[in-house]
């Protein structure tokens, strides 16, 4: 485990969905639980779903990036390239429906990446990408993108 490792909480309506998603099409391990939330390891990280009611799931906003209505509440992780594309390989595989289905981004500029957006059974939304240089993820000078 990393020594700087985040802790995200996040509803759910449906843990046994919860699980099918995380546990199962993401593999991500799982760790603690109790009738009401799970623990996941989600790549390195303390991933927690709780269980709430339906009518208590969040709205989503959005929020316009590169021609795209982003969600702008989200989180994901950055892959490397190859296990960028193992990933959607098993989102394909097991039918999981795209919220933004896999594009790259900013192609042929400073931070090329691709990336996707997925649901989980809840409703929240999950990117994930890769740069094509993996410097440019904290990079700040020489964008021409809005």
């Amino acid at each position: 485990m990393p020594s700087t490792a985040f802790h995200l909480a996040l509803p759910v309506d449906d843990l046994e969905a919860a699980e099918t998603f995380y546990g199962g099409i993401l593999s991500c391990p799982r760790g603690r639980s109790s009738p009401r939330w799970i623990d996941y390891d989600f790549y390195g990280h303390q991933l927690v779903v709780h269980k709430v009611a339906k009518d208590d799931m969040p709205a989503v906003a959005r929020n316009p990036v590169d021609g795209e209505a982003v969600p702008a509440s989200h989180f994901g992780v950055v892959l490397d390239w190859d296990d960028w594309d193992a990933l959607q390989s098993r989102l394909k595989s097991a039918g999981v429906d795209y919220a933004i289905a896999p594009t790259t981004r900013f192609a042929g500029r400073q931070g090329e990446q691709r990336t996707c957006f997925v649901r989980d059974p809840a409703g929240n939304h999950l990117e994930f990408k890769c740069f094509r240089n993996p410097e440019m993820l904290f990079a700040t000078e020489g964008f021409d993108y809005e």
